[in-house]
């Protein structure tokens, strides 16, 4: 069993720690697989209005805020595992927007992309309790930024919970 710790400055990219210090203290993948059942549950109850709004000219709509969730999840441990089997080529950034202007959300069904970001998590993690306490402390390089593997699941749990945040403070004021 691993012994997760927040990651220390100089583990993550130095915005990250708007993610990363969102995550409580506690079992690291029981808070990642409790999100699964909030998340989701959450975001199944939501109407096609509510999915669909913005907030803001030039926002996200929530559905696009879960392709971007989803995404990022999926890049985040690609990263995490290149750098746990000790993969030393630096990994480049990814431009965010284009992946929600290239991702084909219109013509996906929002339920589907619920059932996908539940697949996805419990495949992060399946992914990090295949990791052992030397692994996590494994270090490269991901977006010009030294990093290593424990610092990307905090960023995943933290990125997830910083876009729920949002959808509920500024997307859905009711519920």
């Amino acid at each position: 069993m691993i012994n997760w710790s927040k990651p220390q400055e100089g583990d993550y990219i130095p915005y990250q720690i708007n993610y990363i210090s969102l995550v409580p203290d506690g079992d690291l993948i029981e808070i990642m697989r409790s999100q699964i059942d909030a998340t989701a549950a959450y975001l199944a109850e939501l109407s096609e209005a509510q999915i669909e709004y913005r907030y803001a000219p030039g926002k996200w709509t929530i559905k696009e805020v879960l392709q971007h969730m989803i995404d990022c999840e999926r890049i985040m441990c690609y990263r995490a595992l290149r750098i746990a089997r000790k993969d030393t080529t630096p990994l480049p950034g990814f431009e965010e927007n284009d992946y929600v202007t290239n991702a084909n959300i219109d013509e996906r069904d929002f339920i589907d992309m619920v059932r996908e970001f539940i697949a996805v998590r419990a495949g992060t993690i399946y992914m990090f309790r295949s990791f052992n306490n030397s692994i996590v402390l494994n270090r490269g390089t991901a977006n010009n930024n030294t990093m290593n593997v424990n610092a990307f699941a905090y960023v995943i749990a933290g990125h997830e919970l910083h876009h729920m945040k949002i959808i509920k403070e500024r997307y859905i004021t009711e519920k």
